[in-house]
């Protein structure tokens, strides 16, 4: 398990994160996942004060930080962006299904609102890998601290839908030069998984629950399956939703889909004590290789 603290408040800063964070390290966990600048700190802070050297962190970088367009982040366009990826990837049946699920407007797909305009086929190809943008966001992770690094986020899912594999294959190897082992983070499990599978990454981490499969469960479960390098699951809880069955939920995904390992959100220093008590059923052993 890789613990990822989200506390509920907003204005919680560094000293509330620490102090979950050094809790659950006394009660035994020792990797922990830090999407924030103040989680980095937080692990620092952890690793001042202790000699433990399988304590570890994993990282995260969005790649829009590599990503440039007439030599403006693209982030810059992200209206654009979206509406160029509604159009072509989102059929109205399943827009329809994602707003019933409630997910539609979520972090996982589109929370901002997106433009009247789409980029044509000829500005996605003047996509650009900002190289000294990309570097400076690099340096600010060290691989002793994090040696295993999550790149993607949700640009890594818009890059992958338009067909600019190429600027996330660039990416990952900057940050193999690094030093760092690359792990491909997104968000839509069905459609990134296949078009993911060449980028030279040592693992591969999407949302999987028995809640949600993004975009369809029973799909998402047989491509698990028979995908043949590991997948971690991100939010296996379903945002808290499935904390009372916590044991439940991980035998779906530790017996059932044979995944690697879970990053497992929690808010509270009761909430590990249940992880932990669910997870004790589950021996922390190498999963056997697919074949």
């Amino acid at each position: 398990m890789v613990l990822s603290i989200q506390l509920s408040s907003i204005s919680s800063g560094h000293q509330e994160i620490s102090s979950l964070m050094r809790k659950a390290y006394e009660m035994g966990v020792w990797c922990f996942d830090l999407p924030s600048t103040k989680h980095l700190e937080s692990f620092k802070t952890l690793k001042s004060l202790t000699d433990d050297e399988n304590l570890i962190g994993l990282c995260h970088l969005d790649v829009e930080e590599g990503v440039s367009f007439l030599g403006k982040p693209l982030h810059r366009f992200e209206s654009k962006v979206l509406s160029t990826i509604k159009k072509g990837l989102f059929s109205s049946d399943l827009i329809r299904n994602l707003k019933t699920m409630g997910v539609w407007h979520s972090k996982y797909f589109f929370p901002t609102q997106s433009s009247s305009e789409v980029f044509t086929q000829k500005e996605i190809d003047r996509f650009a890998f900002d190289s000294p943008r990309f570097d400076k966001a690099l340096s600010l992770f060290q691989p002793k601290e994090s040696p295993f690094f999550l790149i993607g986020e949700k640009y890594g899912d818009w890059l992958l839908a338009m067909g600019r594999i190429d600027l996330f294959k660039e990416m990952v190897s900057r940050v193999r030069k690094k030093g760092f082992i690359p792990i491909f983070s997104g968000q839509w499990a069905t459609f990134v998984l296949p078009k993911a599978k060449p980028l030279d990454v040592a693992a591969y981490a999407i949302p999987i629950n028995k809640k949600w499969g993004f975009f369809d469960l029973t799909h998402a479960c047989d491509l698990i399956k028979k995908f043949d390098k590991p997948v971690i699951s991100l939010n296996p809880l379903a945002n808290g939703e499935l904390l009372s069955q916590s044991e439940e939920a991980f035998s779906f995904l530790f017996d059932g889909l044979k995944i690697y390992s879970a990053i497992v959100e929690i808010t509270s220093e009761e909430e590990v004590e249940k992880v932990l008590e669910a997870l004790k059923r589950f021996p922390s052993i190498i999963p056997p290789r697919k074949t």
